[in-house]
């Protein structure tokens, strides 16, 4: 574990910053498996295609939010992209620069709130909000300065919380996602108290569950003007093969877009930002 210089591991807003020693573990683990790794070559394979819909090549500069142990930026260094990883956890985010180092690759970490960003505006291509939105009391605010640091032309990958599905992987109990919401603050309470196992010891349980559809409301407000959602998220990676062409006549079914939503365990926005 680090030791962090900032006064018992807060920074501004009242953020903790250290990392509870089992969920380190667990997350430190993950974040390399190979399961998570074909999640990130999928995400980038997604994102360089979309770009190039708008007539945009790389290299990018990229913004991998709550990044936790760098992984996500690792792999877009890799592939020639100029990735800067901001993560509350310290911990986690010495990680993350240590694995970098060591790979000899060129990645910018900061230890920051999401919703308060040292960075100029319109400082990213792309901007990259994996499972993150659903841990920040102050949502509304993580969105604020997506918004403020995308570029005229980026884009922003947001993929959080899905009410409408009963499968979910933020708490170890079944069909959470459908909880009232007074039965939500009982377990969140619960989680940071007495029974943190329920959240693998994460120091900020999920606390905003969303649709697809609220997401896009929320993004339109912040000047976001076109959106994708799973179903044209598979064309554009699939390009011009068999499967986009399913997805397109898929497309034409009377609601199976919602069909989907309530199908899968996650709601995810693929948003760009109007040229200026």
């Amino acid at each position: 574990m680090n030791d962090n210089s900032m006064a018992g591991n807060v920074i501004p807003g009242g953020y903790d910053t250290s990392t509870d020693e089992r969920f380190y573990k667990y997350y430190e683990e993950r974040s390399e498996s190979a399961e998570t790794q074909g999640r990130f070559e999928r995400l980038v394979d997604l994102l360089e295609k979309a770009m190039a819909r708008h007539g945009r090549q790389g290299p990018f500069d990229v913004a991998d939010v709550g990044g936790g142990a760098g992984s996500l930026s690792r792999f877009l260094a890799r592939g020639g992209h100029r990735p800067t990883c901001i993560e509350l956890s310290a911990d986690l985010l010495d990680v993350g620069r240590q694995r970098a180092q060591e790979e000899g690759l060129e990645a910018n970490f900061i230890n920051c709130s999401a919703t308060e960003v040292p960075l100029p505006d319109n400082s990213f291509d792309l901007y990259v909000l994996p499972e993150l939105l659903e841990h920040v009391a102050d949502w509304e605010g993580v969105l604020d300065e997506a918004a403020r640091l995308t570029r005229p032309g980026g884009a922003l990958f947001l993929s959080t919380t899905n009410t409408l599905c009963p499968k979910q992987d933020e708490f170890n109990l079944p069909l959470y996602s459908w909880y009232p919401g007074f039965m939500k603050r009982r377990y969140e309470r619960l989680s940071v108290t007495t029974r943190p196992e329920i959240v693998n010891y994460t120091k900020y349980p999920a606390v905003n569950w969303f649709t697809y559809y609220s997401l896009r409301s929320a993004l339109r407000e912040r000047g976001f003007t076109e959106f994708h959602d799973r179903v044209d998220m598979i064309e554009i990676r699939a390009a011009d093969t068999s499967k986009a062409t399913i997805a397109k006549w898929l497309r034409r079914i009377p609601l199976l877009p919602l069909v989907v939503q309530f199908c899968t365990g996650n709601s995810i926005v693929l948003a760009f930002k109007p040229e200026s």
